[in-house]
C-alpha cells in the first residue's frame, strides 16, 4: 500500500484530517502483539482510549481505504452511543463511495443506529430490504435477514 495507496491525494487528506495514523512493522514488539497484527498491512481503527473498533487485513486501493476508514470512524462512534456521528459516517460513506466492499455493512449498520436512536423497527426492515436488492446471498444480508419479519 506504500506504494500505491498512501501516495494518493485523496488519501492523504483524508488521513491528515480524521486520522492519527501510526505505522508499525508486523513484528514490532510489543505494540504488533498486543494488537495480534499477523500480517501486513493490517489497519486497525482505534478509539482515543486505544480500543479497536475496526480492522482490515491486506491491500486496500485508495477508493477501498477511505471508505473502511469511514466505517471504522463510524463504529467508534456506534459503539460510544453517538449515533448522529455515526450516522453522519455512514451516509457520506454511502454517498461518496456507494460501490465500496464497506457499503453493505455501513447500510446494515444505519438501520441498527436508527434503531437504537428512535426504537422504530422499522428502518432495520429497510436495511434488510435494502441489502436483499443489493446482494442477496451477500454476508450483510444474511445478518439482517431476521429483519425481513419486522
Amino acid at each position: 500500500m506504500a506504494a500505491v495507496t498512501y501516495p494518493d491525494a485523496k488519501v492523504i487528506r483524508f488521513i491528515n484530517e480524521r486520522m492519527i495514523p501510526l505505522q508499525v512493522k508486523f513484528d514490532a514488539k510489543p505494540i504488533a502483539a498486543d494488537f495480534n497484527v499477523k500480517w501486513t498491512p493490517t489497519i486497525i481503527t482505534l478509539d482515543s482510549n486505544g480500543k479497536e473498533h475496526h480492522r482490515t487485513v491486506g491491500f486496500l486501493a485508495s477508493d477501498e481505504l477511505i471508505p473502511s476508514l469511514l466505517l471504522g470512524i463510524a463504529k467508534v462512534y456506534f459503539d460510544a452511543d453517538q449515533f448522529d456521528n455515526a450516522l453522519a459516517n455512514l451516509n457520506k460513506l454511502l454517498s461518496e463511495y456507494p460501490e465500496s466492499d464497506s457499503t453493505s455493512e455501513a447500510i446494515y449498520l444505519i438501520g441498527v443506529c436508527l434503531y437504537k436512536s428512535t426504537h422504530n423497527a422499522k428502518p432495520l426492515k429497510e436495511a434488510y430490504e435494502k441489502l436483499n436488492a443489493r446482494d442477496p446471498k451477500g454476508e450483510w444480508t444474511k445478518r439482517a435477514y431476521p429483519y425481513r419479519l419486522l
